[in-house]
């Protein structure tokens, strides 16, 4: 299922982890691992924030992808179902039956 993932960082923890230059590998491994359609980076809800659209198998690795984001970041984590433009056709089209 195509998801979006949304993370607001911790701002202390985001600075550390610049200071400390762990935050650019930490975003490197989240790429690597969700394999993402899309990748977002830049500042909402007055803070840092990162986004990722992705296909997520199921509902079992949300911590393993949530748990870096927390653990390191102290990120506020939103996980939701989205749609493409052709998956939003194809159910809008599966409505006329």
């Amino acid at each position: 299922m195509r998801v979006m993932l949304r993370a607001r960082l911790d701002t202390p923890a985001a600075n550390e982890a610049i200071k400390h230059g762990s935050l650019p590998k930490i975003m490197e491994s989240m790429i690597e691992r969700l394999k993402p359609e899309a990748a977002h980076f830049g500042p909402g809800e007055g803070g840092r924030t990162c986004t990722f659209v992705f296909d997520m198998q199921e509902s079992s690795q949300m911590p393993s992808i949530a748990e870096p984001l927390f653990e390191k970041l102290g990120a506020k984590i939103e996980i939701h179902p989205v749609m493409n433009r052709e998956d939003m056709q194809k159910g809008l089209a599966a409505l006329q039956r």
